[in-house]
């Protein structure tokens, strides 16, 4: 009777060290999956550009619609030369492959890992943009690359574009970041020599300075006043992985801890 009891106590004695360990498993597992939107988001949203043919109609459309409005503006009259402005970065050169490798590595976005990145000249072209800017240099327009590369990016940002074969790929057709992020001054001194007739870019602050590193309600707000110049002059290029629109999110203080982050956009997303 007495070795029944034993090995019954035994039984369910290993029962519940099984259950326990299990249960242990299943926590640290838990806790080992969770991820931060802010250093994993960028990898679904490179997922997308890399992989969904959805990403390059999007592309296709964009430059499709730029290459129908270029033909109707080349029917006016202008005082000078024809100039198209054209960010670089998701708008003709695709950078998906670094934000995956950032985001494997669980970080964000870093000055040094980016320049680590474009010293490879490796980028893909966005779908679209080689043809449709061969074609406007065809007709006779200029195009000028304004990116917010640093200036120590030049030999590499200029190998890519010319290894491509885009038209005017020079330094003098191509102005990176100094003191601000802020194109303005940059485009102005492009249209000292050139009539402006379209803009391409995946950040809506390579449009116009009323986007610049505002709020919510005031880049919704310019953005339905401009809605007229969506399609004629202004060329957006899709880009889920980054951009103003990710650091408005959080008042473009890019300095907070990665779960600070994750808090702001989580408590500002509509739920249920």
């Amino acid at each position: 009777m007495n070795i029944r009891r034993v090995k019954c106590s035994f039984i369910i004695l290993f029962f519940l060290l099984t259950a326990a360990g299990s249960c242990k498993v299943q926590r640290t597992t838990a806790v080992n999956t969770q991820t931060s939107l802010v250093t994993q988001g960028p990898l679904w949203g490179a997922v997308w550009q890399q992989k969904a043919s959805e990403y390059k109609a999007l592309c296709y459309q964009a430059y499709n619609t730029a290459r129908m409005q270029l033909d109707v503006l080349l029917q006016q009259s202008y005082s000078k030369p024809l100039a198209l402005v054209t960010d670089i970065d998701e708008t003709i050169l695709d950078n998906s492959p670094y934000q995956v490798h950032i985001a494997l590595q669980h970080e964000e976005y870093a000055d040094a890992s980016w320049m680590e990145w474009t010293k490879k000249v490796d980028c893909d072209t966005v779908p679209g943009a080689l043809s449709f800017f061969g074609y406007a240099k065809s007709r006779g327009v200029d195009v000028f690359y304004i990116t917010n590369r640093l200036e120590t990016e030049r030999d590499a940002t200029l190998k890519d574009i010319q290894r491509w074969g885009f038209p005017d790929a020079v330094n003098s057709h191509l102005t990176f970041k100094t003191t601000t992020s802020g194109k303005e001054p940059r485009r102005q001194i492009v249209a000292d020599t050139h009539e402006i007739i379209m803009l391409f870019g995946d950040n809506l602050s390579d449009f116009s300075a009323v986007f610049d590193k505002q709020p919510a309600d005031i880049r919704n707000a310019a953005t339905r006043d401009n809605a007229a110049l969506f399609g004629t002059k202004f060329i957006v290029l899709p880009n889920a992985m980054y951009g103003d629109w990710e650091g408005m999110l959080y008042q473009y203080k890019h300095t907070l801890p990665p779960a600070t982050k994750d808090s702001i956009i989580i408590g500002g997303l509509k739920k249920y």
